[in-house]
């Protein structure tokens, strides 16, 4: 074989390889979320596991005190019970309101939609959402022996 057409078959795969390389590189853009879509999916898992905290903390309150508390404000002047009341993005409250009796609803401002699941929270499937505003209807459960203030 003379020396051109082995610079051709060089040529070949070179350009052949950068292709594979190339579409592999596209692909994978393609498949993976943009930081700005990964950063908007983080906020909404913290904005669920926030939520789940929270109605932790009212199933707390509901055991030590018999009845849910009128707000998130009353809420959180009992110790050690929840941490964020806020939404990690914007700084504003959560939605919590008393349904009836045993009812309240958490509701927060999601930007994305959850999909099918999730990470270790317990019953995933109940936080999933769309984007916007959404709100979980919940119930308040004993949490059973609840270390006293």
């Amino acid at each position: 074989m003379s020396k051109s057409g082995k610079n051709i078959i060089s040529r070949t795969a070179i350009v052949g390889v950068a292709v594979v390389v190339l579409a592999a590189v596209i692909g994978g853009i393609i498949l993976l979320d943009s930081p700005a879509q990964e950063r908007l999916r983080r906020l909404d898992e913290r904005r669920v596991d926030d939520l789940h905290q929270l109605a932790y903390g009212v199933d707390i309150y509901w055991t030590r005190e018999g009845h849910l508390p009128a707000s998130l404000a009353e809420l959180s002047e009992e110790e050690r019970i929840v941490r964020d009341l806020a939404d990690p993005a914007t700084g504003q409250p959560y939605e919590y309101r008393v349904l009836g009796d045993k009812t309240f609803e958490l509701c927060a401002v999601f930007t994305r939609d959850s999909g099918t699941g999730g990470r270790d929270i317990p019953d995933r499937s109940f936080w999933l959402h769309g984007p916007g505003r959404q709100c979980f209807q919940l119930t308040p459960m004993d949490v059973g022996r609840v270390i006293d203030r």
